[in-house]
């Protein structure tokens, strides 16, 4: 049984058809017995890269493919990379399904572009930033809001190589939402050292991915 229906499929084709550039690889970690969400988020991939023509996808073993693993950094499963030309350090943990299959399409199209509409100001901001970021933001399958706080986070990776974004699904992964204390989302948490939550617009969210970096 499909996971996209026919009226999101034909939205997606005519959507990437007019805004993708270059071709994507959407490259998703499960393993040999499979969670229900690496099972369902395989297949939503797998989709995804049989409808559109510039998206392939590839699909890895989290415990067999180590190289691969160790190459994308990733660190649990299910797990997404969506990558360009170049590997910008885009990720998704967690089926993007509901709102998040926002998040997996915004990105598929700013990774496919190379760069992304991030406004100079947000840019002047970071362009002092030199040493490696991770952002992390975690999100929910029922946040509304959560799409646009991934979006900023995958927005910064694509521009700036020392910046890594990894979205997180809390409900499949209770034990990080613990460890980071997540009580809403979206949460983002910088750095290990700098946390805010809610929708903050990307010139706020840039002087927290500053400071962060300090």
């Amino acid at each position: 049984m499909s996971l996209l229906p026919e009226d999101k499929k034909e939205l997606l084709r005519k959507d990437f058809d007019e805004k993708l550039v270059d071709p994507v690889k959407v490259v998703m970690f499960t393993q040999e017995v499979e969670c229900q969400y690496c099972s369902q988020t395989r297949k939503l991939t797998e989709e995804i890269g049989t409808i559109i023509p510039k998206v392939t996808t590839e699909v890895y073993d989290f415990m067999a493919d180590t190289t691969k693993v160790k190459e994308l950094g990733i660190e649990r499963i299910p797990a997404i990379a969506v990558i360009g030309k170049k590997d910008y350090g885009v990720r998704i943990y967690g089926i993007p399904y509901g709102y998040e299959l926002q998040t997996l399409i915004e990105a598929i199209i700013n990774v496919s572009k190379g760069k992304t509409d991030l406004s100079e100001k947000t840019k002047t901001v970071l362009k002092d930033v030199k040493s490696p970021v991770q952002i992390k933001v975690f999100v929910s399958l029922t946040c509304p809001h959560c799409p646009s706080a991934a979006a900023i986070a995958h927005k910064l990776a694509i521009e700036y190589d020392h910046i890594r974004a990894d979205v997180i699904d809390t409900s499949e992964f209770p034990d990080v939402a613990l460890k980071y204390n997540v009580i809403g989302v979206p949460k983002i948490v910088i750095n290990e050292k700098v946390e805010f939550m809610g929708e903050f617009n990307e010139d706020l969210f840039a002087e927290h991915v500053l400071l962060g970096s300090l």
